[in-house]
């Protein structure tokens, strides 16, 4: 039987191999097959059939038959799909319950002491790294807007801007709700004068015409974007973290007086 090369790799994406992927669909057009037909159709070395459909059947992809010869039957792919599902979602349950165990343990205590400790002995210097790709920074402006406590500044460019506050609405509210004071500035258009009325309540909103994009918070940490977004392609995007007071306080004050 001829499977095509693009079909047997998309079959990856159930966790087989190679030959797991040839057996399990030679079995599936037979019905029901002994191993040394199941090899013959498929390709798959007779010395290796049997190890690999005794690897199917631990997985759940195929059911074995007590007859002479062997028979092996092959289990409807929807039924797999419920049990993989099955399994994903136990093995997902048994993790975050083993992390929520850890939350709670001693050995995060710890582990942030040893962090802390670590942290003392940082300079300056080091408290600064580049970001490279779209995804990262969103990724990076996420996980700072997750840790404010006090304050948020974001500048936008009007390309920006629409993405930022969809993407983040929620944590931005959150954050509100925390008692963070927001600021969104950016160059307002008519049709974003429209999409502010929507998230309004986030914050005060700033037009401004300065084409840059940027976020301060708690006047600590600082994520500012080294290069126009509407003249790169979004795998260039680069940008700039920085954990200083003393520059972000200063900048923070800027931009209240801008």
């Amino acid at each position: 039987m001829i499977v095509e090369k693009a079909f047997l790799n998309k079959l990856k994406e159930f966790g087989l191999n190679s030959y797991e992927s040839k057996l399990w669909t030679a079995l599936l057009s037979r019905g029901k097959s002994t191993a040394g037909e199941l090899a013959d159709i498929s390709g798959v070395p007779r010395s290796r059939s049997y190890d690999v459909l005794e690897g199917l059947e631990k997985k759940g992809f195929i059911e074995m038959k007590n007859a002479k010869p062997i028979e092996y039957v092959a289990v409807a792919p929807q039924r797999v799909l419920s049990q993989m599902k099955s399994k994903l979602a136990l093995r997902t349950k048994e993790q975050i319950d083993q992390l929520e165990f850890l939350k709670q343990s001693k050995i995060i205590d710890e582990l942030n002491n040893l962090h802390s400790k670590g942290m003392d002995s940082i300079e300056l210097t080091e408290l600064s790294g580049v970001i490279n790709g779209k995804e990262n920074i969103l990724n990076h402006l996420l996980m700072l807007i997750k840790a404010a406590r006090k304050s948020i500044n974001l500048v936008l460019t009007p390309g920006s801007l629409p993405e930022i506050l969809e993407l983040f609405q929620v944590d931005l509210e959150k954050a509100k709700k925390r008692g963070v004071k927001i600021t969104i500035a950016s160059k307002l258009s008519n049709s974003d004068k429209q999409l502010l009325k929507k998230h309004s309540k986030l914050g005060m909103i700033k037009n401004h015409d300065l084409n840059t994009r940027f976020c301060i918070v708690d006047e600590q940490e600082m994520l500012f974007m080294l290069v126009d977004d509407a003249k790169v392609h979004k795998n260039y995007d680069s940008g700039v973290w920085m954990n200083s007071p003393y520059f972000a306080s200063a900048l923070s004050q800027m931009f209240d007086s801008y």
